[in-house]
């Protein structure tokens, strides 16, 4: 029988330096800013640790400190061209802080001269201003309001501002976190002399990151704690490939060595362009294939890639379709687009398409709507693959084929439209606060959609593939 893993087990490891306070501490922050962080200690580069505060009242953070903030990353999957499979320890956690049971713990770290840095990842929703939050009602439900409180504290005793690196998939996070907690600190009444220094003595970057991390693999877990000699539930896997784009000061990259350390990050004043490549050319396919794949009774990404009928809707997608709406130049972007293939066609991770199918709406609203949009615009037609996939879409919220997995209010919607399906296709895309505008301006879009339904309908996935491609 196997012992969970713990540092009695490895006796030799260090204890490091917190240097950082990390709101978060999922599947992805474990792969992607720790896993980092380990790869700048190994290089001599940062001597740190990250104390972990639990964002939500009902996570399980803490339970990573069962076995001394120890776990295991797995790598697995190709890059540049080499296939990689490997594990190791990941040490750069220090301790986990629940706010929710111990709030003078997590504003004891405003004490500390040594930490330096702030990152998050709190999902999407999780840099939202909250009105009528009071300053006492501690601890505050949102993770705007529990920064504000800590830079308050760390205010008064007259240290040292930080560096703060929000994960969050959403545009402008730094600057959108930093107008929250100014608000927060106006409601609060907490004085000119605290925002100026919000503001003047605190570096606030947007950042894009960029990872696969399909998290514990369940499927393998006993053959690799077998292999490994211990157990750990907090054992995640990922794909090598990594990318962290941050919008921010040049003196950060010495600040900050990651990319001394050869990791794949840019300093840049503008990550725009990043950001628009990102989700439109990687984000983007993946959700489009999803409909199409779960349709055609494929499974995971990986089979998609492999299929000779949905691979090359997937290429051609990419290529004719969202590579001339981008601003970067083309050589670069095909580039880029070889090596998310290459990403996706990983034979090492199992990517569910259900798994991904988790809020397609919304997906699809950000990441591929745009694309279609300025492709109408810009070529004066409409992008047929790209539409084909929406049509997929539209038919997997009916329900009848494929489960449904978003909000009660998105699937309301199309129920109550599917009701008479002659009236579908106008009716939903009528449905603004789904896309943020009323489709039904965007010319020759209804009568495609129409077309790409009845044609799925008769003749099925493949069949309407060959057809189009």
């Amino acid at each position: 029988m196997t012992s969970r893993l713990s540092r009695s087990l490895l006796p030799d490891l260090p204890a490091l330096p917190e240097r950082m306070i990390q709101f978060g501490g999922g599947n992805f922050m474990r792969a992607f800013v720790n896993w980092q962080m380990q790869q700048m200690n190994l290089k001599g580069l940062f001597n740190g640790s990250a104390v972990v505060v639990q964002p939500t009242a009902h996570g399980k953070s803490t339970s990573l400190m069962e076995q001394d903030g120890l776990y295991t990353v797995l790598l697995k999957g190709r890059l540049q061209g080499q296939l990689v499979n490997s594990s190791e320890v990941i040490a750069t956690v220090s301790r986990v802080i629940n706010p929710y049971t111990d709030y003078e713990a997590y504003l004891k770290l405003a004490e500390q001269d040594e930490l330096e840095f702030i990152t998050s990842n709190t999902t999407e929703a999780g840099i939202v201003y909250e009105a009528g939050l009071r300053q006492e009602d501690a601890p505050h439900s949102s993770f705007p309001a529990k920064l504000t409180e800590l830079l308050y504290r760390r205010f008064q005793l007259g240290k040292a501002g930080f560096i703060i690196l929000p994960c969050e998939l959403i545009e402008d996070s730094g600057e959108k976190l930093l107008r929250s907690v100014l608000q927060h600190a106006a409601d609060w009444q907490l004085g000119d002399a605290f925002a100026a220094w919000v503001t003047e003595a605190n570096t606030f970057c947007s950042c894009l990151v960029d990872r696969i991390v399909p998290g514990y693999p369940r499927d393998q877990a006993d053959a690799l704690e077998q292999k490994l000699g211990y157990e750990d539930p907090f054992m995640v896997s990922a794909e090598p490939y990594h990318l962290w784009v941050i919008e921010g000061p040049a003196w950060l990259r010495e600040k900050l060595p990651l990319a001394e350390a050869g990791l794949n990050v840019i300093v840049t004043d503008d990550l725009s362009p990043y950001r628009e490549r990102k989700v439109h050319l990687l984000n983007g396919p993946h959700t489009a294939m999803v409909p199409l794949g779960l349709l055609a009774g494929l499974e995971t990404v990986e089979d998609v890639m492999k299929d000779s009928d949905l691979g090359r809707f997937v290429q051609e997608l990419m290529e004719d379709e969202i590579l001339p709406v981008l601003k970067l130049p083309r050589a670069e972007l095909l580039d880029y687009a070889a090596a998310i293939r290459e990403r996706f066609n990983n034979p090492l991770i199992r990517h569910e398409l259900a798994s991904i199918s988790l809020n397609s709406i919304s997906k699809f609203t950000a990441r591929l709507l745009p694309v279609l949009i300025r492709y109408q615009q810009t070529q004066g037609k409409l992008p047929r693959l790209l539409v084909l996939s929406f049509a997929a879409l539209l038919l997997t919220y009916r329900g009848d084929q494929v489960a449904r997995r978003d909000v009660p209010e998105v699937l309301e919607a199309f129920d109550r439209n599917w009701i008479d399906p002659e009236s579908f296709v106008p009716g939903i895309l009528k449905e603004e606060r789904l896309w943020g505008m009323d489709l039904t301006a965007v010319p020759g879009l209804e009568a495609l959609l129409r077309e790409h339904i009845g044609l799925l309908e008769r003749e099925g996935v493949r069949a309407s593939l060959h057809q189009l491609t």
